[in-house]
């Protein structure tokens, strides 16, 4: 091969692209894996770690390839361009078929990551004849490192939260195709005539795809994420944070976070009404309220109904779930446009972080959050999260938390309940059946009336016509009423939830959702 400088310069630009689209693949695969199989730590490290396992195989690969490097290093560009292009299309066209899931994610995983471990030692040796080895290899992994940032930073501030899994992979597409495409133009002359035909057919055909896909894709994300719900999706959002879907049957509506059913309006009065009045009627005049999570506004719409109350902040972590609430109007209906009461102070931020840098005090704290099924979500169902609520607590101040189902996951209602404990509250678990849940649960904790008094007031409280739909004293009555385990758990093993030693998650994937 001729020493041409523009040649070595060409490479490692190529590489630092490539590096970019690299370090998207993998955190768009793991979105995707997070997304449709759930437990986004999980998802992550497995989609990350066989993805690096697949580039050292890759890597070992490459040693099989002695000619023709160029041609080859093109020819990878061009698969990986048609790859990462469709691997969102691909995993929403086979969620049709669930048990297919997994292994088209994690089979995608591995494929990409083998073409990606070799394109860096082609280069490498492609490069050789230009510059010596520890320069070579130095520069080469430099400018695949530069590009792997630059990645990281276009999938958080772009990718994720404006293109979507829809059109990120159609940009890293690109990005694989542009690579090749200006290295075939531009080192034509290195390439042996067969070769050129080959890789000119291989241009046509990938540009057609790419430009047939992007085309498409619109409807074929559509029609994979409709399939995946047994009702009309009426809306659907892929956030920062998750994706937001609304459906609607009858009148009826559901909103669903990353696939999990958030919220019903077959059974979303009563589930409401269970978390917010027997707290706001226990409580004397109660002014400051704290919702944490509650992004749908049906918490705040009960809350409003105490003219006592004056002030009420919601922390919840995704903006777009809040302004869904405030903004479209099947959720403004819901909620009654409570998110719009002049009462009402909206802070889109992480629960954890705002007790933690704040001061304030509240009279009541409600959490309203999903349920505990990773590490992420279950820091905010810890002692150390707990004790935080307790210290922003008033001396006669309430909290109150959705805990699962005592029944489907006994174990996990179970380690929330010694969590608050350990945190210094007495505690009033209550449950109660729900149309589209099923057996559910919540705990309430006090800083000073101890779980027996605390009973014999909750069972005497008159709840006002006026504020509820379903609650009232004789539904209080039956929801502190706990028969015996119905699957005989040995809750005496049960640990509390710490963030140095996370077990709820485990207790709650471990539960009998099978039976759900």
């Amino acid at each position: 091969m001729t020493k041409d400088p523009i040649f070595s310069r060409s490479l490692k630009i190529a590489l630092f692209a490539t590096g970019l689209s690299g370090i998207v693949a993998e955190y768009v695969l793991s979105t995707l894996a997070s997304y449709f199989l759930g437990d986004s730590v999980i998802q992550f490290t497995l989609i990350v770690s066989l993805m690096l396992f697949a580039m050292g195989l890759g890597s070992r690969i490459s040693r099989r390839f002695d000619e023709d490097l160029l041609a080859t290093f093109i020819s990878l560009e061009y698969i990986l361009s048609f790859l990462v292009t469709f691997a969102s299309l691909i995993a929403y066209g086979i969620s049709l078929f669930p048990a297919l899931t997994a292994v088209v994610i994690y089979g995608l995983s591995i494929v990409i990551g083998l073409l990606i471990g070799m394109e860096i030692p082609l280069v490498i040796r492609m490069n050789d004849a230009y510059e010596e080895l520890k320069v070579n290899v130095s520069n080469i992994m430099e400018n695949d490192y530069y590009g792997s940032l630059l990645g990281g930073i276009f999938f958080a501030f772009i990718g994720r939260p404006y293109l979507g899994l829809t059109y990120t992979p159609f940009v890293l597409g690109m990005v694989n195709f542009a690579v090749a495409f200006w290295l075939f133009y531009l080192l034509k002359g290195h390439l042996k005539s067969g070769h050129l035909k080959k890789l000119r057919l291989a241009s046509l055909f990938v540009m057609a795809c790419w430009g047939l896909g992007l085309w498409k894709a619109g409807d074929i994300i559509a029609y994979g994420e409709q399939q995946r719900y047994a009702d009309r999706v009426i809306f659907d959002q892929q956030t920062n944070y998750q994706r937001i879907v609304m459906t609607e049957n009858k009148g009826e509506y559901w909103l669903f976070l990353n696939g999990n059913q958030q919220l019903s309006t077959l059974d979303e009065v009563p589930y409401h009404e269970a978390i917010v009045h027997p707290m706001l009627s226990q409580l004397k005049q109660p002014k400051d309220i704290l919702i944490l999570g509650g992004g749908d506004g049906c918490a705040v719409r009960e809350v409003l109904k105490y003219p006592s109350v004056q002030n009420i902040t919601l922390v919840d972590l995704d903006p777009a779930m809040t302004e869904l609430a405030m903004e479209h109007p099947v959720m403004a209906e819901i909620n009654q446009n409570a998110m719009k009461d002049p009462r009402v102070t909206v802070i889109n931020g992480d629960g954890y972080t705002f007790l933690a840098d704040h001061q304030n005090y509240y009279d009541g704290i409600i959490v309203d959050l999903p349920d505990p099924k990773n590490v992420d979500i279950g820091r905010l169902y810890s002692v150390e999260f707990y004790k935080l609520c307790y210290k922003h607590l008033r001396p006669d101040g309430l909290l109150v938390t959705q805990a699962g189902s005592p029944y489907y996951a006994e174990k996990a209602f179970h380690c929330i309940d010694l969590s608050f404990q350990q945190a210094g509250f007495n505690t009033l678990p209550y449950h109660t059946h729900l149309i589209t849940l099923g057996e559910w649960g919540w705990i309430l904790g006090s800083k000073n009336i101890p779980q027996e008094k605390m009973k014999e007031a909750f069972g005497r409280l008159d709840y006002p016509d006026e504020h509820t739909h379903w609650f009232n004293q004789s539904a209080m009555l039956m929801m502190m009423a706990f028969g015996k385990s119905v699957f005989k758990e040995d809750l005496s093993q049960v640990k509390p939830n710490y963030l140095h030693h996370p077990t709820l998650y485990k207790y709650y994937l471990d539960g009998r959702w099978e039976l759900y």
